[in-house]
């Protein structure tokens, strides 16, 4: 599976679990360590840690890989998930807030997020 599939397959499964507010950055043309950023919010910290488990469980599952590094499980405040080209951020409201990932990397493209029960094969909104 490649890279972008992928991080449109993170994002699809942090929206099963009710995501708020679920993005996929493409900043393979900005960073050399990754290509794509997957960013979401759960509302309570339980929350958090249901989308990371959901979207690890789902990227084994269906994509076959697995995390190189998972961080901020014991805080739940944040929880990063990497797979090497796709890193998977999900927060807490407040912390998304605080650093504002999105607005950081605010030239980068933003990928189409497929309907909760839609295709996975969105276009690319650039």
């Amino acid at each position: 599976m490649e890279p972008r599939e992928i991080a449109l397959l993170a994002a699809s499964a942090a929206m099963s679990k009710k995501a708020i507010d679920p993005v996929v950055l493409d900043v393979a043309e900005t960073l050399v360590i990754t290509s794509y950023f997957v960013i979401a919010s759960g509302g309570s910290d339980r929350q958090v840690a249901a989308i990371a488990d959901e979207v690890e469980k789902v990227l084994r599952e269906q994509a076959g890989v697995k995390p190189i590094g998972r961080e901020g499980e014991r805080e739940r405040e944040w929880v990063l998930l990497d797979f090497a080209d796709v890193v998977v951020h999900v927060f807490q409201p407040e912390e998304r807030e605080f650093y504002r990932l999105e607005k950081l990397w605010s030239d980068a493209p933003r990928l189409e997020l497929p309907a909760e029960e839609g295709p996975l094969d969105p276009v690319d909104d650039r």
